[in-house]
């Protein structure tokens, strides 16, 4: 099974890397500047999971014989009847006829917006009239729910971008002090990565953490790891450079967040006009 283990660490990895915990946790916010190239991968994933499939059960009416006379070596060892334990553990076995419905890959997509119109179907216009007022009440309560709700995410994940900013400068300068070769290509190439990656995450506009990193991205990330290794005066400066970043990340992970999120919905609220 190790195959399917393997696709399936790769698709939860890509997953939690692309998005935030949406409902509680019972599926993840995917922004739209992420959307196609998440598709592709996960698409790769579910090849990849189809083949391994193909083969698993090419070769699972052989691989259950071998684990029968496995069990049967095992059983003479344990019981004072094997063959009966034995039968026991083969009835346990699904029929390979069966076993194509034990294999699933899916992924499934919503996208979540408020119904354009509630239709009524009602006998007499008291009726309506009375559906109305009670429509409006509850659509006024949850939209101050839903209003509330949307915020508290948003600066959630405007924190969670912010926080795994700090990490990250963390966990170069760790690797920089305690590694053998000091400054390491990867490194840098996983600092520029993450700013990548950070973009197309930044759907709320967290235009000040997106400007922190650019900034050292242009100050840190032109020169390779040799030419850092050959002077001790630029990895001082890259490591200053990193500790400064991680001190503002955590610092504005810290603050209040409102601003940020009033100018999403804002933007949201002029997409909203402009679309009608």
């Amino acid at each position: 099974m190790e195959a399917f283990a393997l696709v399936e660490s790769r698709a939860h990895a890509l997953v939690d890397a692309s998005t935030f915990p949406f409902l509680n946790g019972l599926s993840r916010f995917l922004p739209n500047a992420k959307l196609q190239a998440v598709l592709d991968k996960i698409n790769g994933l579910a090849r990849e999971f189809a083949l391994a499939k193909t083969d698993f059960l090419s070769r699972y009416a052989e691989t259950r014989e071998k684990a029968s006379a496995e069990w049967l070596e095992a059983a003479r060892k344990l019981v004072h009847d094997p063959e009966r334990l034995v039968a026991a553990i083969e009835g346990s076995f699904p029929h390979p006829a069966d076993m194509e419905r034990f294999f699933a890959f899916a992924t499934q997509l919503f996208q979540i917006r408020l119904p354009e119109k509630l239709d009524l179907q009602l006998a007499d216009a008291g009726q309506q009239q009375e559906i109305i007022r009670v429509r409006a009440q509850l659509a006024r309560d949850a939209g101050a729910r839903i209003h509330h709700e949307v915020e508290t995410f948003v600066s959630d994940c405007v924190a969670s971008l912010r926080q795994q900013t700090a990490q990250l400068c963390t966990e170069m300068l760790e690797s920089m002090q305690t590694g053998k070769t000091g400054v390491h290509q990867k490194t840098l190439n996983r600092l520029v990565k993450f700013i990548d990656e950070f973009k197309q995450l930044n759907f709320a506009g967290d235009q000040q953490m997106e400007a922190e990193l650019e900034r050292v991205r242009q100050a840190f990330l032109n020169r390779t790891a040799e030419e850092y290794r050959d002077s001790g005066f630029a990895q001082a400066q890259l490591q200053q450079g990193l500790q400064s970043l991680a001190d503002t990340a955590r610092q504005l992970a810290g603050q209040d967040a409102r601003e940020i999120v009033e100018r999403f919905g804002n933007l949201g609220q002029r997409r909203l006009h402009l679309a009608a």
